[in-house]
């Protein structure tokens, strides 16, 4: 077995995989016939571009809601919930659609619905992957999942358009249905799932921990920022290639599905080119030459003469797509500890979602007055110059960095550990397990060691934030300047004990060890508890 599919060995990888593909095909059938119903009905390119907004808009107010559910609540039970609510709408949008009474705002409608539940579905989907495949397997079975999707692009345009042809589109939505209701019986059947289990904490608190760690993780911030750049302008080619298809081309629905399925097809072989690039060259180079390539791509697609010239482009374009879409995802996947996995994938899906709205709307926006072939011969350009741009400045590899979990025990003051251990309300120390807590670590740094330890003291500003910190300062006792203290502050005593046992990784912890070794002895810890805070709880 190639490499590339050594994630299938894996039996309920391999079953959802395929019960995915079924689903996205579905969803596939389901984006053509949605823009075909509204071309057919007369829409302006605008509208049939809202298609996509419709579908993706919702991630930008659900995906942080969601990252925390899937993150808390059993990941297998979101999928099924929100599976048997998308196969509801699909069917109540087919029941509509044989009466002959979907508008094109209702249509808009029951599309942002069923985008809603993706943006529910999708954080949960992603996390649960890492869940069940071995670490080392991460990355590929990112590309695998990447495949599924474009498997299904290769294949539901075209059969989208045979069914409009020969049923009409009530067909689509049908046939949509059946594929949410494939994936749901793959879920419900699936029964040795064991969730990861967490220390409980309060969606507040959790959603301010998740946005937390982004902000201060650079390597994720730089995943986002390059995902989002590409993201904008690159979307012009789904918004407007139906508008090309039955313009430009004069095709059907059936020739607006060959256009789509030659995307498809390029993605699935890119899937197999993309592994050893991806061990030959880093993750930002072939982010930035696969983008580069994509809007060589939209170029062609406009300036070039012959429809067959047209399709190899797309071709290539489609492998230039899944070189952007699953490196990023598969280096988000693999860098992101399991403590925050889901709630930082749910961000991923709110930059792709988001940018896919925001990218889909403003191109659809411009097509009217400056004509669809400019819009997107403009955005192939930027494509290009930002690929350059990626290449002469590359972003911080992800690679190298140890994300495994690395507990490390609270032996700097035990009578605090015991006074408030998790779930035991108010201790000795008249705490209880919500009131914020002030960390001090005394550390006895020579002078002539003290411009390197601030340094690598940076480091650690950026791990304690990452891990709760609420605020961090670095200060120099006034009676002994050999004493250096680190002051930082957490949400709670819960919070402290999570970053201690749940959220340092091997990087952190090597973070905190370059700046310990610069100390002599050990560095001294004291925790002082917000009693104001308590007295307005009582």
């Amino acid at each position: 077995m190639s490499p590339a599919l050594a994630p299938l060995r894996v039996r309920i990888f391999r079953v959802l995989w395929l019960a995915g593909i079924v689903s996205n095909i579905g969803s596939w059938m389901q984006t053509v016939g949605a823009q075909w119903l509204l071309v057919e009905h007369g829409s302006s390119a605008a509208v049939v571009a809202l298609v996509q907004t419709a579908a993706s808009a919702p991630v930008l107010l659900l995906a942080l809601p969601a990252g925390v559910l899937g993150e808390f609540l059993n990941r297998r039970t979101v999928l099924i919930v929100v599976q048997s609510v998308q196969l509801a709408v699909v069917l109540v949008l087919s029941g509509l659609t044989i009466a002959g009474a979907t508008t094109p705002a209702l249509l808009l409608v029951l599309t942002f619905l069923l985008g809603a539940c993706s943006a529910v579905q999708l954080p949960a989907y992603q996390a649960i992957v890492p869940d069940i495949v071995p670490r080392p397997l991460i990355a590929d079975a990112a590309v695998l999942s990447s495949i599924g999707v474009n498997v299904a692009r290769a294949i539901g345009p075209a059969a989208a358009g045979l069914l409009v042809a020969q049923l009409g589109v009530a067909s689509v939505f049908l046939a949509n249905a059946l594929s949410f209701a494939v994936f749901l019986a793959a879920l419900v059947l699936w029964r040795g799932y064991v969730p990861p289990r967490g220390r409980p904490e309060r969606f507040l608190d959790a959603t301010r921990a998740g946005l937390r760690y982004i902000r201060h993780a650079g390597v994720i911030r730089g995943l986002y920022l390059r995902l989002a750049l590409f993201l904008l302008p690159a979307n012009a080619l789904w918004a407007l290639l139906p508008v090309v298809a039955s313009g430009t081309y004069r095709m059907g629905a059936g020739g607006y599905g060959l256009l789509l399925a030659a995307v498809g097809v390029g993605s699935v072989a890119g899937a197999f080119v993309l592994p050893p690039l991806r061990r030959r060259f880093s993750a930002s180079a072939v982010v930035s030459v696969s983008a580069g390539v994509f809007g060589a791509s939209m170029v062609g697609l406009i300036v070039l003469p012959s429809l067959w010239l047209v399709l190899l482009v797309l071709v290539v374009a489609g492998i230039a797509w899944i070189g952007v879409i699953a490196t990023i995802n598969g280096a988000v996947q693999s860098f992101l500890p399991v403590w925050v996995r889901t709630r930082g994938l749910s961000i991923y899906q709110l930059v792709l979602f988001g940018m896919t709205a925001v990218g889909a709307a403003v191109t659809g926006a411009l097509a009217g007055p400056f004509g669809v072939g400019p819009v997107l011969v403009g955005s192939g350009v930027l494509l290009v110059v930002l690929a350059a741009v990626g290449l002469l400045r590359p972003s911080v590899s992800p690679e190298g960095k140890g994300r495994s979990i690395v507990p490390l025990p609270l032996t700097d003051v035990p009578p605090v550990e015991a006074a408030a251990a998790p779930g035991e309300g108010a201790g000795e120390a008249g705490t209880d397990a919500h009131t914020p807590v002030l960390v001090l670590v005394r550390y006895t740094v020579p002078e002539e060691r003290r411009p390197e330890f601030e340094r690598r003291m940076a480091d650690v500003a950026r791990t304690r934030r990452r891990t709760g910190a609420r605020d961090w300062s670095l200060y120099v006792d006034r009676e002994d300047t050999a004493v250096m203290v680190e002051a930082f502050t957490v949400g709670s005593w819960q919070e402290h004990l999570s970053q201690h046992l749940d959220r340092i990784t091997e990087y952190d912890e090597g973070v905190l060890a370059r700046a310990r070794e610069l100390a002599d002895g050990d560095p001294v810890a004291e925790h002082l508890i917000a009693r104001a805070a308590s007295a307005r709880r009582r």
